[in-house]
């Protein structure tokens, strides 16, 4: 190896400063970063991870954990075998202009490779999303179930003690008081529970008791699902092969060698600075741009100051690695479908002073509540996809008014189901109606006018509403008319699983902003992970994976766990390559 140019920014004497040599380092340590790190490690290499929180799993440790990773051996073993042009025929659909045929190749063809990798050579365990459907069930290709798989949840015992102190806690605003609750089954019985319903009751009696015990015993939940499972172990599987992970360790800066070929990092740790010089290569993980404001404020719509956002990934997903891949040639895209993967969210009001933000992932597709705006009006099919919520948002609110919306419900909804951070019965509602999230009306035009909304506008849209609902239609935008849509509802509902009348006061609503789950807009990557140029030339020694690398659906959303599947995806592929393991090497 060639020695590494002198920083651009610093004038120490490289001499003067420590190494850390390495044959691969990955910086960032979400899904795509340690999936790359276990690949790369499990293939002889020496790794090192370097990350600049505290603790690991950047946003990957706050989601679902969910993955989209269709073709996977659990599909295969329930005796679903698609052929691979069927989901091909669907993202082309979905996608139209920005498909990419040779990235779409490359993770189709990689996706059940991960999948089967982790699960039978790691301490990664996968559990099928047999009923998880795609969002746009009506389109060609369109899949009911089978192309899913999240983590197995797990319990932090079986993480070593050293490891388990770099793990990010569950987002308190997705928990139980702190208690992590999976979708699906899981999520299922704690809602049959506010209904009475026995097995619903033991359930969820179980859980927290289980949890009650744990914070006496020690001082946290131990009981790990969605996406602290998937960071939990996914890191014992990187610390089970030798990676280092380091945390508090932020990458300020890529070292090229005489040829421009990046050999590492300047990395800012507690201790001082070190350069972590790698022979192989670097694989940039940083999580993408959702918290550099300045980029919001000029990609992102109706934002003109960046801060109209809020997003719900850590403070150190800043653009940072987006920067230093500039910085070496590597070409940020921005034309994309959009530039971010928009959620809904509420803004929650603690007693401390603290702002929560809640997406809003599975309270709208229930019946017996819509989304309107200040004019009253509807705007969107609520029980589609969250990228779908918030894009009709943008489109639909009236100019020169903030972007918001209100889920209206009624008062036999917020008993049965969460509204928010609202939980259901038997959990009290005064709480929220105290901080204000939870506004309250003995009546509709009462609810309107504590909200700010057209009174006359609501209840002509309310009793629109509610005379299709109670023939299981929705004439204005087709809520329940897809497989996704029902799939969210409730299956007790009839005739529609995801339609029921807003009907019964009093009345209630929490007012819902833009959000995202990360950006979409990234570095220029080929079906390695190799960051190009503008000219698609690729950056020698350098991979781009998760939300740092432009993605792969070209900023649409055609599935739950299209951040999560590409990200875990190309990092094995990216490990792959780097380490010359590549299926065409």
């Amino acid at each position: 190896m060639k020695s590494p140019s002198p920083s651009r920014h610093h004038h120490t004497d490289p001499a003067a400063i420590p190494e850390v040599r390495c044959d691969v380092l990955v910086i960032g340590s979400g899904a795509g970063g340690l999936s790359a790190a276990v690949t790369a490690a499990h293939a002889g290499a020496r790794v090192e991870v370097v990350e600049a929180a505290p603790v690991l799993g950047g946003a990957s440790a706050w989601s679902g954990g969910w993955m989209w990773t269709p073709g996977s051996f659990f599909a295969k073993a329930d005796g679903v075998d698609e052929d691979a042009e069927t989901f091909r025929t669907y993202l082309r659909t979905c996608l139209g202009d920005d498909y990419d045929a040779e990235r779409i190749d490359a993770f189709l063809d990689g996706a059940p490779r991960m999948v089967d990798f982790f699960h039978h050579q790691t301490f990664m365990r996968f559990v099928p999303g047999t009923t998880i459907n795609d969002i746009y069930g009506d389109l060609p290709g369109a899949g009911t179930g089978h192309r899913s798989v999240g983590p197995k949840p797990v319990n932090a015992r079986r993480i070593p003690r050293p490891l388990r102190r770099k793990l990010r806690r569950q987002l308190y605003e997705t928990s139980f008081l702190g208690l992590g609750i999976m979708a699906g089954s899981d999520l299922q019985r704690f809602l049959s529970a506010s209904r009475g319903d026995l097995r619903g009751l033991l359930h969820a009696t179980w859980r927290v008791g289980l949890h009650v015990v744990d914070l006496v015993v020690h001082r946290t939940g131990m009981q790990l699902v969605n996406g602290t499972a998937l960071t939990a172990r996914l890191a014992k599987s990187a610390d089970d092969r030798g990676v280092g992970l380091r945390v508090s360790a932020a990458a300020e800066e890529l070292l090229t060698d005489e040829d421009g070929r990046v050999v590492g990092a300047r990395v800012r740790t507690p201790q001082g600075v070190t350069r972590y010089l790698a022979s192989r290569g670097v694989i940039l993980a940083t999580g993408g741009f959702p918290n550099d404001v300045e980029r919001r404020g000029r990609l992102f719509p109706r934002t003109p100051t960046g801060r109209e956002h809020h997003t719900l990934t850590p403070e150190t997903a800043d653009g940072s690695g987006i920067t230093m891949a500039e910085q070496v040639g590597a070409h940020f895209r921005t034309d994309v479908a959009s530039p971010a993967a928009w959620c809904p969210v509420s803004l929650v009001p603690y007693r401390n002073g603290r702002v929560g933000t809640f997406p809003h992932i599975m309270d709208r597709a229930k019946p017996g509540a819509i989304g309107v705006l200040s004019t009253g009006r509807r705007f969107v099919n609520e029980a589609n996809g969250y990228y779908d919520y918030v894009a009709g948002m943008i489109a639909a609110a009236p100019e020169g008014e903030p972007v918001q919306s209100w889920l209206i419900a009624d008062s036999r909804y917020v008993r049965r189901y969460p509204l928010g951070m609202v939980k259901p019965r038997p959990v009290p509602l005064f709480p929220y109606l105290r901080s204000g999230y939870l506004k309250k009306g003995r009546t509709l035009r009462e609810l309107a006018r504590v909200c700010g909304i057209d009174p006359d506008g609501l209840e002509r849209t309310v009793a629109r509403f509610n005379d299709g609902a109670r023939r299981g239609v929705d004439d204005e935008f087709g809520r329940g008319s897809t497989p996704f849509n029902r799939y969210g509802g409730d299956k007790k509902s009839t005739p529609n699983p995801s339609l029921g009348p807003v009907e019964k006061g009093p009345f209630y609503a929490v007012r819902v902003v833009p959000g995202s789950f990360g950006t979409f807009a990234g570095i220029r990557t080929n079906k390695h992970a190799q960051a190009v140029d503008a000219d698609g030339n690729p950056i020698a020694g350098l991979y781009v994976v998760g939300n740092d690398q432009a993605s792969v659906m070209g900023g649409h959303y055609p599935a739950g766990g299209i951040n999560l599947g590409p990200a875990m995806t190309f990092g094995f592929l990216a490990a792959r390559h780097v380490t010359g393991n590549s299926r065409n090497e």
